[in-house]
């Protein structure tokens, strides 16, 4: 149990049995009344994000969510295997619990896995990962960095908007959250 104004961002919350993480949060103290602590908070199985306001002091669940660094093995049928690096368990993870984060994952990647009472809730990647371009269209003389875009597979599968100078072969830097090109990797 916590008080609401213990609150911090990155907590999860208990609320009527699920499992909601804080992503921001508020004191407001009105011209009348009761100090409130508004809140804007992620259902974590879902993502739905809500708005939520509490009563100053109110006490909440707190849920305890272990985020532990783990290597991504391989993809067995349904699931995705990840490894814990400091006590070498294997976990299975489903494909579901995994989500998008599959379109930015190679085999023997770091993740963060967010675990509570064991169960796997969700995976946390990097900000941004290096991956090669696997399929573009070849661009034509002329184009350049402030030209337009085209789609690119990249090794994953996962496809995305490049610009044209971008070719079949290269490695490009990515977006984990959204998807977006942040540039083209040149090795030195």
């Amino acid at each position: 149990m916590a008080s609401t104004n213990d609150l911090k961002n990155g907590m999860v919350l208990d609320l009527d049995g699920q499992l909601w993480q804080v992503l921001w949060f508020q004191h407001h103290k009105p011209g009348k009344g009761n100090t409130v602590v508004r809140t804007k908070l992620k259902h974590v199985l879902s993502g739905k994000v809500v708005d939520k306001t509490f009563n100053s002091d109110t006490k909440v669940d707190t849920a305890t969510v272990d985020r532990r660094d783990m290597q991504y093995l391989y993809h067995d049928g349904d699931a995705f295997v990840f490894m814990d690096t400091t006590t070498y368990d294997q976990v299975a993870i489903p494909d579901a619990t995994v989500g998008e984060a599959s379109d930015y994952m190679l085999e023997n990647q770091m993740a963060t896995v967010a675990l509570h009472e064991g169960n796997p809730l969700y995976i946390d990647l990097p900000a941004s990962v290096e991956l090669e371009i696997t399929y573009t269209e070849p661009g034509l003389q002329g184009d350049r960095s402030t030209g337009g875009t085209k789609p690119a597979t990249l090794e994953t599968g996962k496809q995305i908007q490049v610009p044209l100078f971008i070719t079949t072969g290269e490695k490009v830097k990515v977006d984990t959250r959204d998807g977006s090109y942040l540039g083209r990797i040149t090795d030195k």
